[in-house]
């Protein structure tokens, strides 16, 4: 696979190899790239020299008539049909534009088939977001404690839109733009490694980024960007309970919070947090807490390289996918080929090693970032035998009634004990992704938890 720098003539110096802040931003004149050759929030404007992938001319911002919101939203590019598949026996042919561990899904089952379709720029922001990016581009900065303990400088938009490290990359992934506010029902099946599909849990959650709150400024959207309040309705066994989550901008300054409310207990008590290695309950050890959207959390246990930037094929404008009922996705080795869409788009890539003195089970991780949105599409991690151990993607799903495309359910397959996980599912569900105005304080605090969950 060849990686390349891209129009933003990146610099790697020893101090960004290690995912280090070398610079308070960018100068105003690199800056003005997001008006020219770069997109309002730093991915590439034109087309590739193949034209495979086209020019950016402002994503996909119609928003269907009478769209209500919670209501599954429709396939913009439903009449598109696949240019080619990929298959065990034509993979050589397109094997430099994937990532490992899609080639190791490859090797693994004989039936594995990617569908690749025209290539559909969608990715969209409102014009504040866009606005607040090209201040961040030139104000962003690593806290005094370390970027991978945090940064300052930024609100409302991604923080580096032209990267110098891998560590802000990281930052861009996890301040991507979601919208200010949601409330879904979120299911998590499991497929075990005899081919056995569980729902092992099944929650209403409501979030909020004050981080894109309306008018947010760095002072003003508080020590954590985002918050959210999850009640459990399945299984049975755990009916009412609440988790509550707090994430701050600096983990250093400001400690991840996290409280829990169990039924019989009637009350709410500090919990563990989002974050790190430890093992998701809901996902059956096959999952951890920083997997989600395929990396969450804090950064401090890795040192991030900036490897470059490449094309790829990566799994886009799924709409399609969120319309079907879980039986025609969840197979019993892997998902159904057919409820996936896949289009080739600029993806950067960026490897976490083990930071000295830290632990985590997984000691390497490679992470491929979407150019236009920011978000994570594949994530690979290897153990600590050098072995690839685990293989991730979204689905990137299209919501033009923010506008915006977003970081959608997702898969993690176990490459050593087999199985996969197919998390932040909202698959028939009657409310899917609802985009809503900020919540008060109130609603997310402990008390709303108990008082939600006692319901």
């Amino acid at each position: 696979m060849r990686f390349r720098t891209g129009v933003a003539a990146l610099t790697l110096t020893c101090a960004a190899l290690l995912g280090m802040r070398v610079a308070l931003g960018v100068s105003a004149g690199e800056a003005e790239q997001l008006k020219t050759t770069l997109t309002p929030v730093g991915a590439e404007r034109g087309a590739n020299a193949e034209g495979t992938i086209p020019a950016w001319t402002g994503g996909f911002t119609t928003a269907t008539p009478g769209y209500q919101q919670g209501a599954a939203r429709p396939d913009p590019f439903g009449a598109d049909k696949p240019l080619f598949s990929i298959t065990a026996a034509t993979l050589k042919d397109h094997q430099s534009k994937l990532p490992e561990g899609a080639r190791a899904l490859f090797a693994r089952f004989p039936d594995y088939r990617m569908e690749i379709y025209p290539t559909r720029r969608s990715a969209a922001a409102p014009a504040a977001v866009y606005e607040a990016v090209a201040r961040n581009a030139v104000r962003a900065k690593a806290a005094p404690e370390g970027i991978q303990y945090g940064i300052e400088g930024a609100a409302g938009g991604i923080p580096f839109p032209i990267p110098k490290s891998g560590a802000e990359v990281m930052w861009n992934h996890i301040l991507a733009f979601w919208g200010p506010a949601r409330e879904t029902h979120i299911s998590t099946h499991v497929i075990s490694s005899t081919g056995t599909i569980d729902r092992t849990a099944a929650y209403s959650e409501v979030a909020d980024f004050p981080y894109y709150y309306p008018g947010a400024t760095p002072e003003s959207f508080g020590n954590y960007y985002f918050k959210t309040r999850r009640t459990t309705d399945a299984p049975a066994a755990k009916f009412g309970e609440g988790y509550l989550a707090w994430q701050p901008i600096n983990s250093e300054r400001t400690k991840f919070a996290a409280w829990r409310y169990l039924p019989g207990e009637r009350r709410a008590r500090r919990g563990p947090s989002l974050s790190y290695d430890t093992p998701d309950p809901d996902a059956s050890g096959f999952q951890m807490l920083d997997e989600y959207y395929l990396f969450f959390g804090g950064l401090d246990r890795y040192d991030f390289k900036l490897v470059g930037k490449t094309e790829m094929y990566v799994p886009y404008n799924n709409n399609r996918l969120y319309g079907l009922p879980t039986a025609g996705i969840l197979g019993p080795k892997h998902a159904n080929p057919d409820a996936l869409r896949y289009e080739l788009h600029r993806v950067w890539v960026v490897e976490g090693t083990l930071a000295a003195g830290k632990s985590h089970v997984a000691p390497k991780r490679r992470f491929y970032v979407d150019e236009d949105t920011w978000f994570a599409v594949y994530a690979e991690s290897w153990d600590d035998t050098g072995k690839l151990w685990k293989f991730g993607h979204g689905t990137m799903y299209v919501v033009p009634d923010l506008p915006a495309v977003i970081l959608g359910s997702q898969f993690i397959y176990d490459l050593t004990l087999g199985g996969y996980v197919y998390g932040f599912a909202f698959n028939g569900d009657q409310v899917q992704y609802k985009v809503t105005a900020p919540h008060t304080a109130a609603a997310l605090g402990p008390d709303a938890m108990v008082s939600q969950s006692a319901r």
